[in-house]
């Protein structure tokens, strides 16, 4: 995988998370333990520092960066969804990312709270804990509920979960030139695993 020592910083992946090989880690970035990082990823610690906190995941294209001196933080259980732009901000524990979403310089996400999808967040703004966030500029516009935060943590621990799946399975082959007859779907169980 694509990692990369910038002005003698090198990131940091504890064993017990994966990083596919097509993203990119530069210079200080710190991940927590069980963090899934997608394909395409690019997480840039060249000027500001770049920390993943426990359980956390940031999916396919998503982009974190920040100015010189700035921390880019996504606090544990944070899930940042696909392509997804963040900036110099703090994602607080447990908040969702919707994917498309721009969260930009100083700002804050408060913690639980869902940020939709191609939301944009301006520089600054402070998002209140447990609450729906969404439009350009965003706005907080009502506190989840219960389902909601449930459907969140379900999808989270999803990740979690395929954080061991490709450490065990995940490989390069090459393709099939055609389906195999009665080609197999994926069913998963109680627990978030493929059945046999």
């Amino acid at each position: 995988m694509p990692i990369y020592q910038i002005d003698g910083m090198t990131p940091v992946v504890p064993p017990e998370s994966y990083v596919h090989p097509t993203a990119v880690l530069i210079g200080d970035v710190i991940l927590g333990k069980r963090v899934y990082v997608g394909p395409n990823a690019s997480l840039r610690g060249d000027f500001g520092r770049i920390v993943v906190c426990d359980g956390a995941n940031i999916q396919d294209n998503c982009v974190m960066h920040g100015f010189p001196g700035q921390d880019t933080v996504v606090e544990e259980e944070g899930h940042i969804g696909h392509s997804a732009i963040l900036h110099g901000c703090v994602i607080k524990r447990n908040a969702l990312i919707g994917m498309n979403a721009v969260i930009l310089d100083g700002a804050i996400i408060g913690e639980n709270s869902i940020v939709g999808a191609a939301a944009f967040i301006k520089a600054n703004a402070e998002m209140p804990a447990n609450y729906l966030i969404v439009g350009s500029p965003a706005k907080a516009i009502r506190r989840l509920r219960d389902e909601e935060m449930d459907w969140k943590k379900q999808g989270t621990r999803e990740y979690q979960v395929l954080v061991e799946r490709c450490q065990q399975t995940l490989r390069e082959v090459e393709p099939l030139q055609e389906a195999e007859a009665g080609r197999k779907r994926l069913v998963f169980d109680e627990n978030l695993r493929p059945k046999k």
